[in-house]
């Protein structure tokens, strides 16, 4: 009877363990269905590899998230790491290429991956401007002339960080009057907040004690098939502009607003970026592809400037961009030459990340005809741009 009694209860433990094991595989195919299954990413982010001091200040890694996107930072640099949302088939891919330390991120021959930019983002000519009669020059780091803040932008200072909440991080920093020559001492806000729709908002705001130009963005290099799947080339972009602004030799813009019609800039309805990147054309050559701001429609949607519809070609995931700003820089990934590894092992090589940057248009303090930057005493800088994600089969 006990050699019964002890067959019986080693059968009923095998057979709770393996229904166990079924609703457990039961649950997570639901997950993975729904897009919603647990991140592997942080056992290969680590916050070790973030762990520094510079210039007297903590940098550390930090996460917000909520149960449908995941986005990683580090302080230095105000630099968005890693954005993970579910692809078509749910499964949660990364399409912001980074780094995966903060030695990689100091040591890179790209300073702007991710990063928050600022005083100024974009061109200054030749890094002079004038305001209220008073010239001022500051440092030359781009053929000649000023390219977002100068030798040390925003991207290469440790911001002050706050986490309010899981889904929110704040970012401050006190630029000083003066530094990289620009007057008045500066106080910048960044809030990121992921949003339930699978979004990044990206809050700014800014004071000064002193008239200073100021147009702040942020440099996320996107792939939308997920870091390290190549090219960037089959991506199919869709612009609300009907009007871009032709640079020369130095990307400095003409002061023309051109029209989009006609020529390779022509994104009204969709195209791949790679379609006519290669054409016979001056400003493509100027750039060495696309490098360009555009003058924003304007189209309101969802409080917003409707700026674009960015779609993977493999992954089917879609990013729509919004912003209170008239114009966006389309960079199309000219400059990158496999100098620098990213977190997930693969080289930076040329044309496999895209940028977006919501903006006012280079060098405005330069031209009269375009939107003003200056930035007064007593005024609050305040603009809010967003990333959206989905997939296709989300808006069918």
């Amino acid at each position: 009877m006990k050699k019964i009694k002890s067959y019986s209860i080693i059968v009923l433990t095998a057979v709770m363990v393996l229904t166990s094991c079924k609703n457990t595989s039961k649950k997570e195919e639901e997950k993975n269905e729904m897009g919603q299954k647990e991140l592997t990413i942080e056992e290969n982010l680590k916050e070790s590899d973030f762990d520094t001091i510079i210039d007297g200040k903590q940098v550390s890694l930090y996460w917000i998230k909520n149960d449908n996107i995941k986005v990683a930072f580090t302080n230095y640099g105000g630099r968005i790491v890693g954005v993970w949302v579910p692809n078509e088939n749910g499964e949660m891919t990364d399409v912001v290429v980074g780094m995966g330390s903060t030695k990689a991120y100091v040591n890179s021959t790209e300073p702007y991956f991710g990063a928050t930019i600022g005083r100024v983002g974009n061109r200054i000519a030749k890094g002079k401007f004038t305001l209220n009669g008073n010239e001022y020059t500051i440092p030359v780091n781009n053929n000649g002339n000023t390219l977002h803040g100068g030798n040390k932008g925003f991207q290469y200072v440790v911001w002050d960080a706050e986490q309010p909440d899981e889904k929110s991080l704040v970012l401050k920093y006190h630029s000083p009057d003066m530094e990289e020559g620009f007057p008045g001492n500066l106080d910048v806000t960044v809030t990121y907040t992921v949003t339930e729709d699978r979004g990044i908002k990206m809050e700014y705001e800014a004071t000064t004690d002193k008239t200073t130009p100021v147009n702040l963005t942020n440099h996320a290099f996107f792939n939308l098939n997920g870091e390290g799947s190549g090219t960037i080339l089959n991506h199919k972009v869709l612009l609300y502009a009907d009007k871009f602004t032709p640079v020369d030799e130095g990307l400095i813009p003409t002061g023309e607003l051109k029209d989009v019609e006609g020529t390779p800039f022509d994104f009204r309805e969709s195209h791949t970026i790679g379609e006519r990147i290669e054409a016979d054309n001056e400003q493509l050559k100027n750039g060495d592809g696309y490098d360009h701001n555009f003058v924003l429609n304007q189209t309101q949607d969802n409080g917003m400037s409707k700026v674009a519809t960015i779609t993977g070609d493999k992954s089917g995931i879609r990013m729509d961009v919004f912003t209170e700003e008239p114009g966006v820089q389309f960079y199309s990934g000219n400059f990158m030459e496999g100098k620098n590894t990213f977190k997930s092992g693969v080289k930076d090589d040329f044309r496999t990340s895209f940028a977006l940057e919501t903006q006012h248009f280079p060098d405005a303090p330069n031209q009269a005809d375009f939107p003003s930057i200056i930035l007064e005493p007593g005024e609050t800088y305040h603009t809010i741009s967003e990333y959206k994600f989905s997939t296709q089969r989300d808006n069918q």
